[in-house]
């Protein structure tokens, strides 16, 4: 017995079904054991192949030919559209000149590929498709707790409009005592000088009663006449009670002031699946309670604005110099590019490459640095190129502002090509504000488009298409005060965008729907500009003032 076979693995012969295995006929698919490979070839059949048990079924089973049945078809012709032929035909008048193929080699190769598929399905494709079923339950999973933080939020803005109802409806109470306390003291008032008066008439008529029982002269001659002093008649008071009147109740209106439901956003991001590389899913990584000051970088700018990452922890800077300089985050300057035109530019990025780009608002350029030379990559005529952003598909996203600065658009090109220009809504409106050129951009993972627009005070995400997705304009805050002017922007592995508050020295950090998450606000941040993130999700962030890059952990 086979000592790697357990007993009920051991094959039998199936002649004499005792003997154990040891030959296989490859025509027949028999098993056969030694004393009977001699009876089962015994009957003069000159087809039977036998070959050792393990080499089982590697006899391959030609198709017979249709024209010359006594012969297997060993070959293809490729002019027949790959019909299989036999010896006889490929010397047949009909196949002249044709190219044949041998049926083995089409065979061994669509074996193999077929091998390779079937190792694709199992190891890459299905198990993609586990993570795919597994993220689903996990959101099914999460759905009744996350519709119960909503639920919640609601109920704690009823609770917090009852209190403020409350507030109103004491005040008003308390108004209203106010005026019937005044209502009855001027009623009051009245009453004690009717009772005065009435006092008085009393007085009077006493004496008028002692005179007209008196025969003295004197008293009733010296008597002077009250009847016009007394009719003389108070005005009369008549104080209308105050009313209460209801305002009507807009329905509508409440609702919109009560809060707003975003609608249901299903946003469908294409899977690519590289067949020839590993799988690799995204981890998924959460916000730190507390995020963490790492490096800061001094690049010297008395003004820096963008910051763009390179690569190991390298990045590029730009301010209102010439000059824009690489950094590693020792704060070793590792290269200068100074731009030819002797202005600043207005924004860098890096492309798939590694390559330096920077738009040249002077020459109405974006430029391309490769092996140390800068070359002209597009010219505008009319606008100004403004901020850049390198989307995950290697096309380039311009934003630009007219000559006469009263409008704005994004414009995407593939290389020097423009390929889509995202300007206007569905009502025809203009996206973006058209007095200022900083409007920082950049591509979140699901394709959308987000634009910081400083001088609108929102940032602006409309799709791959497009379409307005929706606007944030910042976030109420009893610390944060001043006026949202949002500059840079950039989003992370997760697809949360952050953007920079410039005024109230903060990060915003929004989910890919717009919805508020967290400040960034206890890493000592100054006049925050640019922002970017590099592979490992830290964030990197331009101080304008001072000129420090900070490099910032924020997720876990």
């Amino acid at each position: 017995m086979d000592p790697r076979s357990s007993a009920q693995d051991v094959h039998r012969c199936d002649l004499c079904e005792t003997a154990i295995v040891h030959s296989y006929c490859d025509f027949c698919h028999v098993n056969l054991c030694k004393p009977c490979i001699g009876d089962h070839i015994s009957d003069g059949y000159d087809k039977h192949k036998i070959v050792p048990f393990q080499e089982r079924r590697s006899t391959l089973i030609y198709p017979k030919c249709e024209i010359h049945s006594h012969k297997n078809c060993d070959w293809q012709c490729k002019n027949c559209n790959d019909i299989f032929v036999c010896s006889s035909c490929t010397a047949s008048e009909k196949h002249r000149g044709h190219i044949f193929i041998e049926v083995s080699e089409v065979y061994t190769s669509k074996k193999n590929a077929i091998a390779d598929e079937a190792n694709k399905l199992e190891n890459l494709i299905s198990p993609t498709y586990e993570e795919i079923a597994l993220d689903l339950k996990n959101q099914l999973a999460n759905l009744d707790g996350g519709y119960e933080k909503i639920t919640t939020a609601m109920s704690k803005q009823g609770e917090q409009w009852h209190t403020e109802i409350d507030i109103v409806f004491n005040k008003m109470k308390t108004e209203i005592s106010e005026i019937k306390l005044k209502h009855r003291d001027i009623l009051q008032k009245h009453l004690d000088e009717i009772k005065q008066i009435q006092a008085l008439i009393k007085q009077t008529l006493v004496a008028i009663e002692d005179i007209k029982k008196s025969t003295e002269v004197s008293p009733t001659i010296e008597y002077s006449s009250k009847i016009r002093e007394f009719s003389k008649l108070p005005t009369k008071v008549k104080i209308t009670l105050p009313t209460f009147i209801p305002k009507p109740l807009d329905h509508k209106k409440l609702y919109n002031m009560f809060g707003q439901i975003t609608p249901l956003s299903t946003a469908t991001e294409q899977n690519v699946l590289s067949l020839n590389q590993p799988n690799t899913s995204v981890k998924t990584l959460s916000l730190l309670d507390e995020p963490e000051l790492v490096a800061t970088i001094q690049t010297g700018y008395e003004k820096l604005r963008s910051v763009t990452y390179l690569k190991e922890d390298c990045v590029w800077t730009c301010g209102l110099t010439k000059d824009i300089k690489c950094f590693n985050m020792k704060g070793a300057l590792l290269h200068t590019v100074s731009n030819k035109s002797e202005y600043r530019p207005n924004d860098i990025a890096v492309d798939s490459e590694g390559n330096l780009l920077f738009s040249d608002g002077t020459s109405r350029t974006v430029n391309k640095v490769k092996n140390g030379q800068t070359e002209e990559l597009i010219r505008l005529r009319g606008w100004w190129p403004c901020n850049l952003c390198v989307t995950s598909n290697g096309d380039l996203l311009v934003t630009m502002l007219n000559d006469d600065k009263t409008q704005s658009k994004v414009v995407r090109y593939s290389g020097s090509t423009e390929k889509q220009t995202i300007q206007f809504d569905d009502e025809g409106k203009p996206l973006y504000s058209g007095t200022k050129n900083t409007k920082y951009i950049t591509e979140n993972r699901n394709h959308d488009i987000c634009v910081a627009d400083s001088e609108a005070r929102a940032v602006v995400v409309v799709n791959q298409n497009g379409k307005l997705r929706w606007r944030y304009i910042g976030h109420p805050s009893v610390t944060k005060k001043k006026p949202f002017k949002p500059v840079g922007i950039t989003t992370d592995s997760q697809s949360r965008i952050l953007t920079a508050d410039y005024y109230n020295h903060c990060i915003h950090i929004m989910d890919q729907d717009g919805q508020f998450l967290r400040f960034i606000d206890n890493c000592d941040l100054e006049y925050p500009w640019g922002l970017c993130v590099d592979n490992n999700d830290n964030l990197f962030v331009s101080e304008h003032l001072n000129g420090n890059v900070k490099k910032i952990k924020f997720l876990r």
